[in-house]
């Protein structure tokens, strides 16, 4: 059961990056490959299990996992811990994941034991000199796991925060309405219910979900969401008010007229895609599993590219970067991949 919005204050240790302690359906076409553009360049390296990048002013913000820390990147590549967010406890894949900037305010979802929250801190100072003040927490009581936390933070076109949640192991969750547990939320940014959301008195945005993991908007106001299937497929999909996307009972596509279908849907073993990105036209999707960046024109959302594939291990993570470039997030620290020198990284590519 959800709690409602209320302020906590969470204590915030500040520290340089080097200091101590800081207290089921019909099968999508293969996707052409398409030759990899030139130019990745590596704008830091050396993280440990990173999961979300957000960009305060220019200034990339990258969070950990299972540190609990917030990493500023400076232009030659110096990481600055600006805070590790206290009251973090979670294992497998809880942690601290997804976070936002927004209006002088980061926006933080993380594990805490058996439950996720959603916090907020006010932003001052730039670039290394970033730091967070004391958390307000907008929602508790989200449902954790060792898998399937969800986790993804974004802003829709109308202001809201939007987070993905996931069934945190429990299937019957997602179909519950009753639960956050296997949905996609929708608050105020100061965490309150808004009067338009399709539930009355509801977080729930859209339900029968299994583990969004990315969220992002076309220029049109169309929402999009990645989202790890079990199995079989993997999935990009349109993302409705009160839609219902099937999950345990439908995984990929159904044809089912009670389920809202994906636009595409790729097998487990090319994908698990995670964040993702709009910029050109184009959904970018970073794959952990596929490893690789997969291009799906808005204009032919049955269509995609691949590029990439298998040159940096597994990405976890991508955003729109200033100049027409995609900043691009490794994950092979998180004991699922194959760490090579330098990683995790993040890395700044030409959109395809």
């Amino acid at each position: 059961m959800w709690k409602p919005a209320c302020a906590v204050i969470l204590s915030i240790h500040l520290a340089s990056c080097g200091g101590g302690s800081v207290s089921v359906g019909v099968g999508a076409p293969i996707p052409p490959l398409t030759p990899t553009p030139a130019g990745p360049d590596t704008l830091a390296s050396g993280f440990k299990v990173p999961w979300s990048i957000a960009l305060h002013g220019s200034t990339p913000l990258v969070s950990e996992r299972d540190t609990s820390r917030v990493l500023a990147v400076a232009e030659n590549g110096t990481l600055t811990t600006i805070a590790t967010i206290a009251g973090v406890n979670g294992s497998g894949e809880g942690g601290l994941l997804g976070i936002a900037v927004r209006e002088g305010y980061l926006y933080a979802y993380f594990t805490a034991g058996t439950e996720n929250r959603i916090a907020r801190f006010p932003l001052s100072g730039a670039g290394s000199a970033t730091q967070l003040g004391a958390a307000q927490v907008l929602l508790s009581g989200i449902p954790a796991g060792s898998t399937h936390n969800g986790g993804r933070l974004g802003f829709g076109p109308d202001g809201m925060l939007y987070a993905s949640t996931g069934d945190a192991g429990n299937s019957s969750r997602s179909q519950d309405l009753s639960s956050l547990g296997g949905k996609i939320l929708r608050m105020t940014p100061d965490g309150r219910i808004p009067s338009d959301n399709p539930y009355a008195g509801s977080y729930v945005y859209s339900y029968g979900h299994r583990n969004v993991q990315g969220l992002a908007w076309a220029s049109d106001g169309t929402m999009y969401a990645s989202e790890f299937g079990q199995n079989t497929w993997d999935e990009l999909n349109q993302i409705k008010a009160g839609g219902n996307y099937g999950w345990p009972v439908v995984e990929g596509k159904a044809g089912d007229a009670r389920y809202t279908d994906p636009l595409q849907q790729w097998p487990t073993a090319d994908a698990s895609p995670s964040g993702i990105a709009i910029s050109g036209g184009n959904i970018y999707l970073a794959n952990l599993r596929g490893e690789r960046l997969r291009k799906v024109p808005l204009s032919a959302t049955s269509t995609a590219s691949e590029f990439y594939v298998k040159e940096y291990g597994r990405l976890r993570d991508v955003v729109a970067a200033p100049g027409g470039r995609l900043y691009l997030l490794t994950n092979n620290t998180d004991g699922r991949g194959t760490p090579r020198a330098g990683d995790d990284r993040l890395l700044s590519i030409p959109a395809p």
